[in-house]
């Protein structure tokens, strides 16, 4: 815990939260430090020189994959900050298309892509964007959603005609209708939300439903940002987030979590997607903060469905899955 203490802010506030049960007040101090030091002053710059976060935004979709991770998936900044305030204007205004969507792309592209309206709607919500586009948007994510539970960004017309969802574009589409929830406080996409949770479950979090292999390697190496990329830790932190029931379906992402860890209880950053780099968070190949944070991959996670390997089989059946995903690509991942 002093390891994850020392910290930057945006780290600090949630161990105070999450693993310290410090007062509200102690939490919303720490909190607010965040907008004036660390990571997100380093943002902060980096879109002064760029002119982008609040001012004319050069870049949307990477800039957006880079405020969206930095602000929504690991939350930062308390909801309402001016600049960021500024920035979700900003990318309302240039992104927000006829179809309800978000579509940077135009006259290139005349549909908006779900992978980017999903990611735009969380941050708006995370940040309290009091706009009717923003009930537009979240009704344009839901009825994206297809047959079979997920999303696909490649569904849309002009943009490849998919019929099997993608792990990415459903995260994304999720994390969006949660922070809409809260943010109006609706359970209008619960129903949508709970298919869209089957979807992976079915595919186990990380594995093809008809030949059970992993789907891509890269979704048991976890990396900070994830960007646009689904893996198993952003996929289980979902499920907590939203307090989904227990599933055994989960059992074996739980299992795979709790392999990476290593023996002084920390968990490294393992992966770095290709993209615009501001600045550096961490380290790759060192101990992650990020991924250490008990919210994301450590107690909070495990504990949160504490006892579904053990009600779904033995001891020995539990040490067989972990064997067997490093038989079929947890060992060369690392």
């Amino acid at each position: 815990m002093e390891w994850l203490l020392e910290g930057d802010p945006a780290i600090r506030w949630q161990v105070l939260r999450d693993l310290k049960g410090a007062a509200e007040r102690t939490v919303r101090r720490e909190q607010r430090r965040i907008a004036g030091t660390g990571f997100w002053r380093a943002a902060a710059v980096a879109a002064g020189r760029r002119r982008t976060l609040g001012g004319r935004h050069l870049q949307p979709q990477m800039d957006l994959d880079h405020v969206h991770h930095g602000a929504v998936a690991q939350p930062g900044a308390a909801a309402g900050h001016p600049q960021a305030m500024r920035a979700c204007q900003v990318l309302l205004d240039m992104g927000f298309w006829h179809d309800g969507g978000i579509n940077f792309w135009s006259p290139r592209r005349q549909r908006s892509e779900t992978c980017v309206s999903g990611m735009l709607l969380a941050v708006l919500c995370w940040f309290g964007m009091d706009d009717p586009r923003v009930d537009r948007l979240a009704e344009h994510v839901a009825v994206q959603q297809m047959a079979d539970g997920g999303w696909n960004c490649r569904a849309m017309p002009g943009y490849g005609g998919a019929t099997h969802g993608s792990f990415h574009t459903t995260i994304s589409a999720l994390e969006g209708l949660l922070e809409y929830e809260r943010f109006r406080k609706s359970g209008a996409t619960r129903e949508t939300q709970a298919r869209g949770r089957e979807f992976l479950l079915v595919h186990r979090l990380f594995r093809s439903h008809r030949t059970g292999n992993i789907v891509k390697s890269e979704m048991t190496r976890f990396s900070f940002p994830p960007r646009w990329h689904y893996d198993v830790l952003r996929g289980l932190d979902y499920f907590r987030e939203c307090g989904a029931p227990r599933d055994q379906r989960l059992g074996e992402a739980i299992a795979l979590v709790e392999a990476r860890r290593k023996d002084d209880g920390r968990w490294l950053l393992q992966n770095r997607y290709p993209g615009r780099i501001f600045f550096e968070l961490e380290k790759l190949g060192e101990p992650s903060r990020w991924n250490t944070l008990p919210r994301v991959a450590g107690a909070r996670v495990v504990g949160r469905w504490d006892g579904i390997r053990s009600r779904g089989g033995s001891p020995q059946a539990e040490s067989a899955g972990v064997a067997m995903l490093g038989a079929s690509g947890l060992r060369q991942a690392e």
